[in-house]
């Protein structure tokens, strides 16, 4: 059986490492560089592109065809990419809910592809370490991946010429590196990991050698690109009020701008820069020649930096606090918070993880209230910063490379689904079949029914979400189940969500009659948004009173809209034979229902739901004496039925 190497495929930097003589270690190409760089250089249609350093020299002088942070666009449509994110010095195409493209030398590249040269290249440097073919993988992503990116990494791997044996999330793969396996009992960790180009904060917890993720919260678009980005475009403002070229922000959306050659120069600066204030507190930024009559040159400080940069930094912290709520702990209850990623090297990503995770004041905040910089009680864990941040992603996915393997038996390692999984059912809510943070794999299902007489089929609409009305969340993809026609609530059709352990989940729905099944995989390549993600959790807090009162109004009004219509078939049916008297007081509650349905949905006027409850409750007990008529004149037809057949 071939080996299995662990890979951690980056934005900024991809590793590929494995396991020997149960030692992990990252695999070194042949010039002895363990990073490889996550940048791609065509140099023309038919030649065989660059990859790694050789791609990354090239990028200040062919900057139009040198491709990097090709991460970012994986598994979204056009429609969900932000215009920051499009400041690249390569094209990007991509409209509605068609997939991003990436046209050069004619040809259109899609994601996957670019980023199946990168992994084409760490199967190269592995195969020759290993001395023998290597065509199994462990992949990571980042814990908030949603489906759709989870499969077009999935589908980087097999392009590349691997079969992707698990797709694991990055801050759990971290856990594993750090040795956290070998912590007491019931330890629980927190992992914050912050890349180039996606951030997560997940929580762990050991039990009887087990590893699992009570909670995973993040962002896809949040990360060390994003402070390049900004410290470019300060460098960049600085330049122009100089007498320099103007490389702001109106330049740096041109593809075609004859200044991609300067603003490549401009982004390694500020990058170089950036990584070197992880250590120094202050740097020369040195541009000669921006222009033949213009050079420009600038130091810059580490408090500087820090001043420019400081929101972003901060926006990781909403996430943090709501992991602990998913996870229902205090920050003061973590045994440790491990640092991931290339960014968290930088001094203010540290002090600023320290200060939150360890003051009583953190604890206040998740109740919505902000506190400002006052940090004084420290009563949280300490850092653990004892591995290499850049590396320990990939240890990592070696490790569970290893466990799949066999190498390592006292080790499991159970990953969560970050958002809720459901169906929408009749009056437009959201049905949870697999609640968010559970763990995977997972199979869940339930049994449904029909709501209207004669229906021919069932329409399963698959959502992920936290609100409770359907339309509020996002759709992974519809699909209908046909069955015999039958009066409503005859049909029976049973739904099943399973998830596998990459994370990519299948919908089988049954009719139960006849026994006949569909199942599909939800491969949402280009029609999920990551960007509904970030806001299906904020929006989920921020309208739980809202979404709540909404749905006790559609519960409501289902249930009361059910007793008016056999109110008033039997209402018809019975006309002749009830007492005008009784007749008028039906009439008058019927009245009452269909006035409070007429309302439009209050959603918080809980006085308009009491009214339909109340109307609802008044109704139900003024139809008891038609039902019990209703009844004896189905018995009586029954048993005449049974006499002329006998």
């Amino acid at each position: 059986m071939s080996k299995i190497v662990g890979i951690d495929l980056g934005t900024t930097n991809s590793l590929v490492a494995t396991v020997d003589s149960g030692i992990p270690y990252v695999i070194a190409d042949t010039d002895g560089q363990r990073l490889c760089p996550s940048v791609v250089h065509f140099s023309a249609a038919e030649a065989a592109p660059l990859v790694g350093h050789a791609a990354n020299r090239v990028r200040v002088l062919q900057p139009a065809t040198t491709v990097y942070s090709v991460k970012r666009f994986m598994g979204r449509r056009g429609a969900d990419i932000a215009r920051e994110e499009l400041q690249v010095t390569y094209p990007v195409r991509g409209e509605g809910a068609g997939p991003v493209t990436i046209p050069i030398h004619g040809r259109d590249f899609t994601p996957e592809e670019i980023s199946a040269e990168v992994l084409k290249r760490l199967k190269l440097a592995a195969e020759a370490d290993l001395g023998e073919p290597v065509t199994r993988a462990v992949i990571t992503v980042p814990a908030y991946f949603n489906d759709a990116q989870r499969n077009a990494t999935k589908r980087a791997g097999e392009l590349a010429g691997f079969t992707v044996e698990r797709i694991v999330n990055e801050p759990t793969a971290a856990a594993l590196a750090y040795g956290l396996d070998r912590l007491q009992e019931h330890s629980k960790i927190a992992v914050y990991d912050l890349g180039g180009g996606t951030f997560d904060l997940s929580i762990l917890e050991l039990n009887n050698g087990v590893f699992q993720v009570l909670s995973a919260n993040g962002n896809t678009r949040l990360g060390g690109d994003d402070l390049d980005q900004r410290l470019v475009a300060h460098l960049a403002t600085l330049i122009k009020s100089s007498g320099g070229p103007d490389l702001t922000s109106s330049q740096l959306s041109t593809p075609n701008s004859h200044h991609l050659p300067l603003l490549a120069r401009l982004r390694e600066a500020a990058e170089a820069a950036k990584i070197r204030l992880s250590t120094e507190t202050s740097v020369e930024i040195a541009l000669p020649f921006l222009t033949p009559d213009f050079s420009f040159s600038y130091r810059l400080t580490c408090e500087e930096l820090e001043r420019l940069t400081r929101d972003i930094v901060e926006r990781t912290r909403p996430h943090c606090l709501r992991s602990l709520a998913d996870a229902k702990l205090e920050a003061r209850q973590l045994d440790q918070v491990i640092l991931v990623g290339g960014q968290t090297r930088m001094p203010l990503v540290r002090r600023l993880v320290s200060e939150w995770f360890s003051c009583a004041e953190f604890e206040e905040e998740r109740g919505g209230v902000r506190l400002g910089d006052r940090f004084h009680e420290r009563t949280g864990p300490m850092l653990n910063t004892s591995q290499n941040p850049d590396e320990a992603v990939a240890l990592g996915a070696a490790i569970q490379a290893e466990i799949l393997s066999g190498g390592f038996k006292n080790v499991l390692l159970l990953d969560v689904t970050p958002l809720s999984l459901g169906i929408e059912t009749f009056g437009g809510l959201m049905n949870i079949i697999i609640p968010r943070n559970s763990t995977i794999p997972v199979k869940a299902g339930e049994v449904f029914t029909t709501a209207v007489d004669h229906q021919r089929e069932m329409l399963i609409h698959v959502l992920q979400g936290e609100r409770e009305r359907a339309a509020d969340n996002w759709s992974l993809g519809k699909f209908a189940v046909q069955f015999e026609r039958a009066p409503r609530g005859v049909p029976r059709v049973g739904v099943q969500f399973e998830i596998d352990a990459n994370g990519i989940l299948h919908v089988l729905a049954r009719d139960l009659k006849t026994g006949v099944q569909q199942v599909v995989q939800m491969k949402s390549a280009v029609d999920v948004a990551d960007t509904e993600v970030q806001r299906m959790v904020e929006e989920s807090v921020e309208h739980a009173f809202e979404d709540l009162s909404a749905r006790r109004w559609i519960e409501a009004k289902l249930k009361a809209q059910e007793v008016l219509t056999a109110a008033q078939a039997g209402l018809a049916e019975c006309a002749t034979e009830l007492d005008p008297a009784y007749r008028a007081q039906v009439e008058a509650a019927i009245h009452a229902v269909t006035a409070a349905l007429a309302t439009e949905q209050p959603a918080t006027q809980t006085g308009e739901l009491a009214r339909l409850q109340a109307a609802h409750a008044a109704l139900d007990a003024a139809t008891q004496p038609l039902a019990e008529i209703l009844m004896d004149k189905a018995m009586e037809a029954m048993l005449r039925q049974r006499g002329a057949i006998t």
